[in-house]
């Protein structure tokens, strides 16, 4: 069968990427790149978790769409938001925050996508960068998160005490179990469960959400766009850094955790009205039943 023109010029070259776990990922992929192809497209499929391998071609894609959970969606954000491609999400996962078509219905939002009915939307991201020791350059340690970055105990159910400031202003020190700093689109996650508000997803701001505190500040801060949280851990124990819930970082007694927006942003391609989120937020909560 002869290809058809593509409908939407601007997404030629897609990469979809399935999750290895989840065993309806790969033949869900294989269906929907046929269809991509048969559309004129040029489809990629991509395990989720090969990150080296997708960022080896990622600069040369036009979509990412990816079939898996919140997880898979956070992996391709930080892959795709250096080079400005844009992601689109089939939800196999439980919750599904950030996809946008269901994996029993994919066949028309696909045919919407390629007609060009669609809108984009950009969330904030976070660099976090982590200081040893005084004469450590922070930059060997970075990395870019879409949820939040979390400084905790480790396996000890003891207290950790963090010194925390904003722009260079010293606030408090949190005795807890840990510090939360997420964007808005982190807000649904771990913060949410420790008791941080909702914010709509177009904000820019940065929310800061002690885990458990102890005799100490216990009160969520959302903090302004381009603050920069400082977090200097006191602990006589281990200590972690966890990103987006995929990264995890030994912390040390008297380590340095930064934390600022980043010059990246992600790109979600949306298919619903712009006001889908609270929607989407109560179904998934289940908190209209």
């Amino acid at each position: 069968m002869a290809n058809h023109a593509v409908t939407n010029p601007s997404f030629q070259r897609i990469g979809i990427l399935h999750h290895p776990k989840k065993p309806e990922a790969l033949p869900l992929a294989e269906q929907i790149a046929g269809v991509l192809q048969r559309q004129g497209c040029q489809p990629s499929l991509f395990s989720a978790w090969e990150e080296q391998e997708i960022s080896a071609h990622v600069q040369e894609l036009d979509l990412l769409v990816t079939l898996g959970g919140d997880g898979t969606m956070l992996r391709a954000a930080r892959l795709g938001a250096r080079f400005h491609v844009p992601m689109i999400g089939v939800k196999l996962g439980r919750l599904g925050f950030l996809a946008e078509i269901q994996p029993e219905h994919w066949n028309e939002p696909i045919e919407q996508l390629l007609a060009g009915n669609y809108w984009v939307e950009e969330r904030m991201m976070l660099d976090v960068s982590v200081k040893h020791d005084a004469n450590d350059n922070p930059h060997d340690h970075h990395y870019e998160a879409l949820n939040d970055a979390v400084v905790s105990r480790g396996s000890l159910a003891r207290i950790v005490r963090i010194a925390t400031s904003l722009d260079e202003g010293y606030v408090t020190t949190f005795a807890a179990d840990g510090l939360i700093v997420a964007t808005a689109t982190g807000c649904t996650g771990y913060a949410l469960a420790a008791g941080g508000p909702i914010l709509p997803p177009e904000l820019k701001n940065i929310l800061l959400v002690p885990i458990a505190p102890h005799l100490s500040f216990d009160r969520p801060i959302v903090m302004a766009q381009g603050a920069t949280v400082n977090m200097q851990v006191f602990t006589d124990h281990q200590a972690i850094l966890t990103v987006d819930g995929q990264f995890e970082i030994d912390l040390r007694n008297g380590d340095i955790v930064m934390v600022t927006s980043s010059p990246n942003v992600a790109r979600f391609i949306r298919l619903r009205a712009r006001s889908y989120f609270y929607k989407t937020l109560l179904d998934r909560l289940k908190w209209n039943v």
